[in-house]
């Protein structure tokens, strides 16, 4: 197994189609275990480094490994299984016609035997305490219910890494709580984009702070969130 850091993100630039350049020479190492707060105002280009970390949208330069594999063409079977990514609109990953439809379709995809697909919906399921909706339609439940589902459609992966964009946006006070409970309780590796900063407090001992496309701080979370300039002047406040 690959001994170093499980992300390794090294001289990553990316500009889209139109022009806009989203992310200027971010470099970024993330081991497995840490829990990692991606912080920044609007437009800073946290969206498009997550969607870099599975080879949704590839580098315009640099290198973006995971598991110490680069992420290009030939990987992303395997990559794909390792990073799971759910969305910030739930509404954006549940499509079928069921919740255990939709948790099912990446084992599916994964080619696994029909008993080890039931199994892994019902324990993804079990972990985000969603057991019971399995035969629930997923456009009729609550936004917090679809978080929880999203997050049970990568579970089911078995993934390494967990990358939310935003999982508490929307979100009442209740289903908040529940859905950082859920969080703290969850292994994995996590890179977590949000402006929630009570939540990072709470869940994420590292934070990240994007800003115009570059990574302009990379510090404990408490050394961050104690700098009440450094927040004002990159958009962000408790």
């Amino acid at each position: 197994m690959d001994t170093g850091p499980f992300v390794q993100i090294e001289h990553l630039s990316f500009s889209y189609g139109n022009g806009h350049q989203a992310l200027r020479d971010v470099s970024l190492h993330i081991h497995r275990g840490e829990k990692v707060a991606l912080v920044g105002p609007n437009g800073a280009g946290k969206s498009t480094l997550m969607l870099h970390l599975n080879g949704i949208l590839r580098p315009t330069t640099g290198v973006v490994r995971i598991g110490g594999l680069p992420v290009e063409e030939k990987t992303l079977g395997r990559v794909r299984a390792w990073v799971g990514l759910v969305f910030q609109d739930p509404d954006d990953q549940l499509f079928s016609p069921t919740v255990f439809d939709d948790v099912a379709f990446g084992p599916i995809y994964q080619g696994l035997p029909e008993r080890e697909v039931r199994a892994r919906v019902a324990a993804a399921l079990a972990h985000v305490h969603m057991a019971e909706y399995a035969p629930r339609v997923s456009h009729h439940l609550s936004v917090g219910e679809k978080k929880r589902i999203a997050i049970a459609t990568v579970l089911a992966m078995e993934p390494e890494l967990l990358a939310l964009d935003e999982p508490t946006a929307g979100l009442d006070p209740r289903a908040r709580r529940g859905l950082i409970t859920l969080l703290c309780s969850l292994p994995q590796t996590m890179l977590i984009s949000t402006h929630d900063l009570r939540m990072v407090a709470e869940l994420l001992p590292r934070t990240v702070v994007m800003d115009g496309g570059r990574i302009v701080a990379d510090r404990p979370t408490a050394e961050v969130l104690a700098d009440a300039a450094f927040l004002e002047a990159h958009g962000l406040e408790l």
